[in-house]
């Protein structure tokens, strides 16, 4: 069947077209790789393990495959009713098909098989039908699909269009349209370069990424928690703050006795307070299970943004600084920023232009952080024409995927000359870690306002957000304005038990809970927060996990136990009496090893 509808595709008619499919690098690429490489010559982009794209060739004309939701990140559902297209997704049966009732002709299936449906869309659905064709309902499915997919494209094209004059299909990501508009529209000639090799390297250690802690378990009886997030945090600082552009210069020793207000990325001798509750910069430590991001106390070597360590000294961290880059600081994103913002605040939330300018206000930053390493893919047609190929060259081999009989492998060359030379010129991705790394940096600067603070008491940080003992003051809230804080939830109960797990009850009664990694449809309970928090307790929950495997062409479907209980993976857990009641820093020494397990 794809075989057959690949082939009717490839035709002068469609020479050159794009074929989106919503969720083909989590799903349906995993089908189509393997019969595509044995159809055609087939070049994909792999990110990650996910298949991002596939550009096919068949009888002299190509067609490039993509993922619409890696550049329109949502269900299509949700982005259907957002861009308020004529047709809307419809609803289907999911958990009902099997292999034994595929010419299945009857009464309409039962609402537990509509996964993500409410009961009265199940009952608007049932008036439509007397009799209920599985094979029919299918078909009817995957073409309302298809036409919801194609307008609601089309409609983000023409959006695009309009505002920019920026065509989306060259772009595979929303990352790289969030990119080519601001080069395009917004970016001053030769403003930012490009950084590769040991530079790039080297600032990339002072990348760490947002600051997600907890401190504090629970709150007692009776004592309520604000829960706040920054309103766009990283493209408030954007909106804000100087940048690091232009040619990086490299110093030896203490450039601030020369120029005191040296901007840019400082290697340096830490050495932290001795007993600060919050600490603010992080480092990456080497352990057992991995690299760790954590806030530690002590003394360690490192890279950091200057900003960093001045907002730090505030707090009496000591720093020796050794050498470094510095950069010309220049607010570049202002004008990025301010034209998105203003559809945001122009438009409501239902119109589309608001989740465009969402969605591209908070995908520019993280474009400039790439690793631009990015591994290369060949396809060959058996195993000896790889083991020939491999005879003339040098290459380090990272994967080897069996396609049938045909050979994906993924490979890295040091010698770039000699990858130019064998496939042509490389593609260059223009990142700038240091650009990705101050942002990220302005962040946390931002975000320490909340730590360390004698007015209230502190129990949870994420990247955005603050979890505080009172209502913070009238001139730090105001929804409408970016960088300022709104008031996303008042609780009568909070149970913290790691980064991104945790258990809220609001004041108005809702329960929320948050568990990274665990399927959404698992289902617990307040009691069940409660209980891990004594010491060795744990839960064990069973849940759905789809395994993919390229070689094979398939997706299994595996029930596997996911374990629940608390993790000292940033900060070292505090119990008395067997009951976890705080977190302390690790200490750390300048071989960043945690002294304090």
């Amino acid at each position: 069947m794809l075989i057959t509808a690949i082939s009717e595709i490839m035709v002068k008619k469609y020479d050159n077209y794009k074929v989106y499919i919503h969720n083909m690098a989590r799903f349906d690429g995993i089908f189509l790789l393997r019969i595509l490489a044995n159809l055609g010559e087939c070049s994909p982009i792999i990110h990650n393990d996910k298949i991002i794209s596939i550009t096919f060739r068949l009888h002299d004309y190509m067609v490039t495959f993509r993922d619409s939701q890696q550049m329109l990140i949502g269900s299509l559902r949700n982005l259907a009713i957002s861009f308020g297209v004529e047709t809307q997704k419809s609803i289907f049966p999911y958990d009902f098909v099997n292999e034994n009732n595929l010419d299945y002709n009857g009464s309409i299936p039962d609402f537990k098989y509509f996964d993500g449906i409410s009961s009265l869309d199940y009952n608007c659905y049932i008036e439509n039908y007397n009799i209920w064709n599985l094979r029919d309902e299918t078909i009817k499915y995957c073409e309302i699909d298809c036409i919801s997919l194609y307008q609601v494209i089309i409609k983000f094209n023409e959006l695009i269009f309009e505002l920019f004059n920026i065509n989306i299909y060259k772009y595979p990501t929303l990352s790289s349209l969030a990119f080519a508009i601001y080069r395009t529209v917004f970016l001053e000639n030769n403003t930012i370069p490009q950084l590769s090799g040991q530079v790039a390297k080297d600032i990339r250690q002072s990348y760490t990424g947002g600051a997600v802690d907890m401190y504090i378990p629970e709150n007692k009886e009776g004592t309520k928690l604000y829960a706040y997030d920054v309103n766009s945090l990283y493209p408030s600082v954007m909106l804000n703050k100087d940048m690091p552009v232009g040619k990086p210069i490299l110093f030896e020793g203490d450039i601030t006795k020369i120029e005191p207000d040296a901007f840019g990325f400082f290697y340096c001798k830490i050495v932290t307070p001795d007993n600060l509750k919050h600490p603010i910069i992080q480092t990456h430590i080497k352990t057992e299970n991995g690299l760790r991001t954590i806030a530690p106390l002590g003394s360690w070597s490192d890279m950091i943004f200057s900003s960093e360590l001045d907002n730090a000294v505030k707090l009496g961290y000591q720093f020796e600084i050794l050498w470094g880059y510095k950069f010309e600081p220049k607010n570049v994103f202002k004008s990025y920023v301010d034209c998105l913002y203003a559809l945001r605040l122009e438009y409501p939330k239902s119109h589309p232009l608001n989740l465009i300018a969402k969605l591209l206000l908070n995908s520019l930053y993280g474009r400039f952080g790439m690793i631009d390493e990015f591994p290369d893919i060949i396809i060959f047609k058996d195993k000896k024409s790889f083991n020939e190929f491999m005879k003339n060259t040098n290459l380090e081999i990272l994967e080897l995927i069996e396609l049938g009989d045909k050979l994906l492998v993924k490979y890295r060359s040091d010698d770039k000359n000699q990858q130019t030379m064998l496939y042509g010129n490389l593609e260059t991705h223009n990142t700038n870690v240091a650009i990705a790394s101050a942002i990220t940096g302005y962040a946390r600067v931002h975000m320490s306002q909340f730590k360390n603070n004698p007015d209230f008491i502190l129990y949870y940080t994420d990247t955005d957000s603050a979890y505080i003992s009172k209502p913070l003051p009238k001139d730090l809230v105001n929804s409408k304005v970016l960088g300022l804080m709104k008031l996303e939830n008042v609780l009568d109960k909070a149970i913290f038990l790691a980064p991104k797990v945790y258990y809220l009850i609001t004041e108005t009664g809702k329960h929320i809970y948050k568990v990274k990694g665990l399927s959404h449809k698992v289902e617990l309970n307040y009691n069940d927060f409660q209980s891990l928090l004594q010491k060795q307790s744990f839960l064990a929950k069973i849940q759905t996990k789809w395994r993919k495997n390229l070689s094979a062409g398939n997706i299994s479907v595996l029930n596997e136990v996911y374990t629940l209980q608390v993790t000292s993976n940033k900060r070292k857990l505090i119990y008395e009496n067997g009951l976890l009641v705080g977190t302390v820093p690790y200490l750390i020494n300048s071989n960043k090893e945690i002294l304090n397990k």
